[in-house]
């Protein structure tokens, strides 16, 4: 098995996939040129490398080195495998990442071809369709609620954020690995995919989410925080939803309602009606 191998300057180049991780400009920029994603924490970076991903490098403390032993060990006793595994102090790390990474635990991993549409649909019965969702760590939770809530597949317009963004995948708990997402340029191509769609909004002529009787393949709409789904989605939709709030209350956090709407599509009439 091959040894991992200790890091003790942080100027060290090996490690450039992690140079300036809290600085968005710089990580954009670099993680597109060089075509990859960062996985952070010890939960996500263990799902990394479980997910089957090609990946590049892992980062971890010595602590961490001994939580994720087995997974590591794994990797490092591959015969055909040369990622690397580097294990560094706290200090180096922070010196490196910009800031301190209390979990001691990152990896460098390879972005991958975004799938067509209709391979991403086919056969979906739950779908989550979202709309300018810009906020890193309310995307995440969403996908982190679709694993959960069974939801088959996530779409984004071409203004929602990036998925595989560091605080995106972390606060996902790694489910951006393993749930199947793409970008879709219309609720023209999920309707040419054979689902019906349901657009989220808190307008008071729209239709009790406990009132809708659900088909068997169905699309939630869901738009960004404050301005929610655009008129043009509203209207393409074949349904307008809302969920029921108290008086005062405009409006939930997407993230939120996201989790609500999933819950509700993933109940039987006869759940339901218990």
């Amino acid at each position: 098995m091959r040894a991992p191998v200790v890091i003790e300057d942080p100027g060290d180049a090996r490690l450039s996939d992690y140079v300036d991780l809290a600085d968005p400009d710089v990580r954009r920029r670099v993680e597109a040129e060089r075509g990859f994603f960062i996985a952070e924490s010890p939960l996500v970076v263990r799902r990394l490398l479980e997910s089957g991903r090609r990946v590049r490098s892992v980062l971890v403390t010595p602590a961490q080195y001994d939580a994720l032993h087995d997974v590591l060990n794994g990797v490092l006793a591959g015969p055909d495998s040369d990622v690397p595994v580097y294990v560094a102090g706290d200090a180096v790390l922070r010196r490196v990442v910009g800031f301190n990474l209390h979990r001691g635990a990152v990896a460098a991993a390879a972005r991958w071809p975004l799938p067509a549409v209709a391979d991403v649909l086919r056969g979906a019965r739950r779908v989550a369709v979202l709309e300018r969702v810009n906020d890193h760590e309310n995307l995440g939770v969403v996908f982190r609620s679709a694993a959960a809530l069974g939801v088959d597949a996530v779409m984004l317009d071409a203004e929602c954020s990036d998925p595989l963004y560091r605080r995106c995948v972390r606060v996902s708990i790694g489910h951006v690995l393993h749930i199947p997402w793409t970008r879709v340029a219309s609720v023209a191509e999920v309707h040419a995919a054979g689902l019906s769609t349901f657009a989220l909004t808190p307008a008071a002529d729209a239709t009790p989410i406990e009132a809708v009787e659900w088909p068997d393949r169905a699309a939630l709409l869901l738009g960004a925080e404050g301005p929610g789904l655009s008129d043009a989605w509203l209207a393409a939709a074949d349904h307008r939803i809302r969920i029921p709030m108290q008086r005062g209350a405009d409006s939930l956090n997407i993230a939120t309602a996201a989790a609500i709407a999933f819950y509700a599509a993933s109940l039987s009439p006869r759940e339901r009606r218990s």
